[in-house]
C-alpha cells in the first residue's frame, strides 16, 4: 500500500473480526517498532505482547477508555523511559510505524490512554523505570473499513511565516 494511501484511509477501530493475526504479520509489525526512529537512536522504548483471551479482557477492564481491547486479535503496552525528555514523542513515533506496518496487512488498530496505573504495572510487572505511554490493539477489522475522516482545512492550522497567515496552497 502506498503510504499517502494508508495515511488517508487508516481509521481507529472499535471492533475487530475474531480471526487472529498470523506470526508473520505481527513480527512485521514489532520489525516496523524496531525501524523506528528515537532520539539519539537511544531505542528505549519497550514493548509487552498481549495476545491470551483473559489478558485482554484484563486490559479491557483496568482501562478508562479501552473496554474494546478485549475484542483485538492482540494487544501491545508501548513503555519508554521517561529518562528521555523526548520519551513521548518516541512513543507516538514508534506507534504509529507499528499502526502504519498494521494497516499495510489490512490489520486495524487503536490505542488508549486511561488505565488503573498500578493493576497494569502489578499484572504485567512493569518495573517503575518504565512509563506506560499507552495500550495499542490489533486486528482486522469486523467490517469493511471505509477511509472517511473529518478534518479541518489546511489553511486553518497550517501558516506562512507566522501564525495567522495562511499558507495558501
Amino acid at each position: 500500500m502506498d503510504v499517502f494511501e494508508a495515511l488517508k484511509t487508516r481509521l481507529e477501530l472499535r471492533e475487530y473480526d475474531p480471526r487472529p493475526v498470523p506470526s508473520d504479520v505481527v513480527r512485521e509489525i514489532f520489525e516496523a517498532a524496531r525501524l523506528s526512529p528515537s532520539g539519539l537512536n537511544s531505542q528505549h522504548w519497550r514493548f509487552i505482547y498481549v495476545d491470551s483471551r483473559d489478558d485482554l479482557k484484563t486490559l479491557a477492564e483496568i482501562s478508562l477508555s479501552g473496554k474494546w481491547v478485549s475484542g483485538c486479535s492482540f494487544a501491545v503496552v508501548v513503555l519508554t523511559s521517561p529518562k528521555y525528555p523526548w520519551h513521548l514523542l518516541d512513543a507516538g513515533r514508534v506507534i504509529t510505524h507499528m499502526q502504519l506496518a498494521a494497516w499495510n496487512r489490512g490489520v486495524g488498530s487503536r490505542i488508549y490512554t486511561g488505565y488503573d496505573e498500578k493493576a497494569m504495572r502489578q499484572k504485567f510487572t512493569i518495573p517503575s523505570e518504565y512509563h506506560i505511554a499507552c495500550v495499542v490493539g490489533f486486528g482486522y477489522p469486523k467490517r469493511r473499513v471505509v477511509g472517511r475522516k473529518s478534518r479541518q482545512p489546511l489553511e486553518t492550522f497550517v501558516y506562512k511565516g507566522r501564525v495567522g497567515q495562511p499558507l495558501e496552497f
